[in-house]
């Protein structure tokens, strides 16, 4: 599986989500479709977005009791979309029931990550406010070796955890990064950050971006600088 540059759609409407696709004429880049955009909009976006032709990745982060992500995740699953999340932090149980209910009758599934920690998580905040005292980067590990054990797809972590949890995990086992900044931009809320070169030299697979992309003053060329960077 190639390397690939998921662009964060974090948008509020639907108006806003295909006025800015809209600009990619004759491309039909990887899209994340998150929170904000998914309850704003419901699942009708994913289909018109989907029947677009863009490959997508539904970024809802699952976290409940197993039965209701198995549930939730059938019901996802008929949305056709690539990717599907949850967080590692859920149980491996809750992570194999996810995978049960994703799975088709057919035996398809869109591909299945975990979040290990998110990416504006660093060791004093998850110290102080999760009472969590192991270093971040064994956590980490952690949750990604019990997504593997659970038979998830992979995880999404930094791009600076990437190259360890394949490491741990195997090279197939996929690494999907949010986090990444270009060089001379803003690193907004976030705290692990990796520019797309530095991101694909440690061995991300997939690196998500989103205001690098969608606030820039011209959205497309600075989605092309990251393929440049991230995969030629």
């Amino acid at each position: 599986m190639g390397k690939d540059v998921i662009i964060a759609c974090d948008f509020a409407s639907k108006e806003q989500t295909l006025n800015f696709l809209d600009k990619f004429t004759g491309k039909k880049p990887f899209v994340k479709i998150g929170m904000e955009l998914f309850y704003a909009e419901g699942p009708s976006i994913v289909r018109e977005i989907k029947n677009r032709g863009h490959k997508i990745f539904l970024d809802l982060k699952l976290h409940d009791i197993p039965n209701t992500v198995k549930k939730s995740m059938a019901v996802l699953s008929n949305l056709d979309v690539d990717i599907c999340n949850l967080h590692a932090s859920g149980t491996v149980k809750m992570m194999q029931s996810a995978l049960e209910g994703l799975t088709r009758s057919d035996g398809t599934r869109p591909l299945l990550i975990a979040v290990t920690q998110l990416t504006s998580t660093d060791q004093e905040s998850m110290e102080k406010d999760l009472l969590i005292k192991e270093p971040i980067d064994k956590v980490v590990m952690h949750y990604a070796h019990n997504a593997k054990t659970a038979g998830l797809d992979g995880v999404v972590c930094s791009p600076l955890e990437a190259g360890k949890v394949h490491e741990i995990c195997g090279k197939d086992f996929l690494t999907v990064t949010p986090g990444v900044r270009f060089a001379d931009g803003d690193v907004g809320d976030q705290k692990r950050v990796m520019t797309p070169a530095q991101a694909k030299e440690i061995g991300s697979d997939y690196i998500v971006v989103g205001r690098p992309i969608t606030a820039a003053e011209n959205p497309v060329e600075a989605y092309e600088r990251c393929i440049k960077e991230f995969v030629d």
